[in-house]
């Protein structure tokens, strides 16, 4: 299947995302604090422009099955954004300040330019990066995670079950629309996942800011 073939293509993206220093301090909780509180802030922004893209998608779905997936995908992307606001107000983070970075600015205005310009195939290979990848090191870091920290809320939410079914459910969608477009969804998917490890390197070299 494309979900899986794209995936495996871009083991060393997501291993270079897994390695990341910033993705680390999760997983031993020693991030510095304002990292995270900058990771907060971006992702929120980066979550609203998600929702968008899925309801775009949404609206060129052209059967209704896929239709009422996508909607269902982005009442997720609402429960992640509840979290984001529970995290702000525990860490301290102004969400109605917040002005996007230059790596969330890039990966936003790409995912929203292919939700508008592009076939729903190409949208959800844009997308489903984000969602394989999360799950990914949700599940990776739960496995090694050897003590209750800071951080450990956030791996609990990645690794849970039900946001494992919504990377699949998105992968689904993939495998369903992507027909003679497997080129441009190679380009796209890898591009989505450059976008990954440059969000968290933005979130990392905040501490020097």
């Amino acid at each position: 299947m494309i979900s899986r073939n794209l995936w495996n293509a871009n083991s060393d993206l997501k291993t270079a995302c897994l390695e990341h220093p910033f993705v680390q301090g999760i997983a031993t909780g020693t991030l510095p604090p304002a990292c995270f509180r900058y990771y907060i802030s971006q992702d929120a922004f980066f979550l609203t422009a998600f929702g968008r893209a899925y309801s775009i998608a949404a609206a060129k779905t052209p059967d209704w099955e896929g239709f009422s997936v996508f909607h269902g995908l982005g009442d997720g992307v609402i429960e992640e954004l509840r979290l984001h606001q529970s995290y702000a107000a525990e860490w301290g983070v102004n969400l109605q300040q917040t002005q996007p970075g230059i790596a969330t600015r890039r990966y936003t205005d790409f995912l929203l330019a292919t939700a508008w310009g592009e076939s729903v195939g190409l949208t959800t290979a844009a997308m489903t990066p984000c969602l394989r990848l999360y799950a990914f090191l949700g599940q990776s870091l739960a496995q090694s995670q050897t003590h209750h920290h800071q951080y450990s809320d956030w791996i609990k939410t990645y690794n849970d079950a039900a946001f494992e079914t919504l990377a699949q459910q998105l992968e689904s969608l993939m495998n369903r629309y992507i027909q003679h477009q497997q080129a441009e969804a190679r380009s796209i998917y890898r591009y989505a996942m450059q976008c990954e490890r440059d969000f968290f390197e933005a979130a990392w070299s905040s501490q020097s800011l």
